[in-house]
């Protein structure tokens, strides 16, 4: 026997399950494909009464069958029916927008908001505070007037510390910003740290809000490139926005330390792990690393046995997080280790540069992620190292 309350359950599973997402079937026979209403319009800010403003509903899918009702006076009341349409709004203020697309059979509607200003509002003026510092590392002057750039040194490392792992706090300040005219002012100031990220989904991925603030404090900055967004809204409901990129580099020196002797047949290593990134999607793209390694070419302490062995020779090895070897010095003969300012009378000094090629992912590059620069000593005597110096460039 069957139930007389089936019916009914399967008409209330079809009234709930239409509502949802406000996607409306209007028949039992309705095709497969989905119905998703989807538009946008134009000028996307600072819209002021009198503007003619362009709705365009192409987006929508599927892309051929569909009718198109648009309601842009939420009076209910269907003001264009075409795939485009175009308005003009008389009065200021927030506007709710409709689109309804139907096949026939399935409905979806979407609805978005607009500001609408005055005719003669005007809008602000965004700018971020462009600053550098004075110095990099080495205490040479920095000409730097369009992008932020910023050096982490860390000049007196231990060796008890050779793990690159320093950050530092980025300041960001739109106080020079305007208003538009007189009458106006700022009323919001929205820092987007991630502009290729779309973390709120609505769509634009620049417009995230991840600190307010006509000037904040971005705190446990990693060394890296970085482009930062300012969006700003005035009390006329205009708005304008600003870009600037953020480059911090790294320097790290390792100052009088002893490097052990090969007595057992095998080199003795000291390892210093660094994170190196390069992101071309995010564009944080690393320029250079590059390890800089000062030492003297006969240590005080040995015993000259007419063999040669009181002659150092020390070397940097390149490796990635998969324990490739990238490059060494090895290579570099002994009369031509005299890299940098070099006291060459009495030291070697050998630099190993990674250039950012060698960092892409290919099958010839090695990518990035933890990386690691190892001094060997292959020599039988230990040696008492004058510096060895770490530098990431990101500018």
């Amino acid at each position: 026997m069957k139930s007389a309350s089936l019916p009914i359950l399967l008409a209330s599973l079809m009234v709930f399950s239409s509502l949802a997402g406000c996607v409306f079937d209007d028949s039992e026979n309705g095709g497969d494909g989905e119905v998703l209403s989807v538009f946008k319009y134009s000028p996307s800010s600072n819209i002021r009464t009198g503007d003619v403003i362009t709705f365009d509903g192409s987006s929508s899918t599927p892309s051929n069958g569909l009718t198109y009702r648009w309601d842009f006076d939420q009076d209910g009341s269907i003001d264009d029916t075409g795939r485009t349409a175009e308005w003009q709004f008389e009065t200021s203020g927030t506007k709710i927008i409709e689109l309804t697309v139907s096949d026939g059979s399935k409905s979806s509607s979407q609805t978005k908001e607009l500001i609408v200003a005055e005719a003669t509002a005007v809008p602000p003026t965004a700018e971020i505070t462009q600053y550098s510092d004075e110095e990099d590392c080495s205490n040479d002057d920095l000409d730097e007037n369009t992008h932020i750039v910023l050096w982490i040194c860390e000049m007196d490392k231990s060796m008890t510390d050779r793990d690159i792992s320093a950050t530092t706090t980025v300041t960001l300040d739109a106080a020079t910003s305007e208003a538009g005219d007189s009458s106006q002012y700022i009323t919001e100031w929205n820092w987007d740290l991630d502009p290729e990220t779309d973390k709120d989904n609505d769509g634009d991925s620049e417009n995230d809000i991840d600190y307010s603030g006509e000037t904040i404090d971005w705190a446990n900055v990693a060394p890296g490139e970085y482009e930062i967004n300012l969006n700003i809204v005035n009390s006329a409901g205009m708005t304008d926005s600003d870009s600037i990129k953020v480059y911090v580099n790294y320097a790290g020196q390792w100052s009088d330390f002893e490097m052990g002797g090969n007595t057992s047949g095998n080199a003795q290593t000291l390892d210093f792990d660094m994170n190196i990134v390069y992101d071309k999607d995010q564009g944080n793209t690393i320029r250079k690393a590059v390890g800089e390694l000062t030492y003297p070419q006969t240590d005080d302490g040995c015993f000259e046995t007419g063999t040669g062995n009181c002659r150092a020779k020390l070397d940097i090895y390149a490796f990635n997080e998969e324990d490739e070897e990238a490059s060494n010095t090895s290579e570099k003969a002994l009369d031509q280790r005299t890299d940098g300012d070099c006291d060459e009378d009495n030291n070697d000094c050998v630099h190993l540069t990674l250039s950012s090629y060698m960092f892409t992912d290919t099958e010839s590059t090695y990518g990035d992620g933890d990386w690691i620069f190892q001094i060997r000593n292959e020599k039988v005597n230990d040696l008492q190292v004058e510096s060895f110096v770490i530098r990431l460039h990101y500018r």
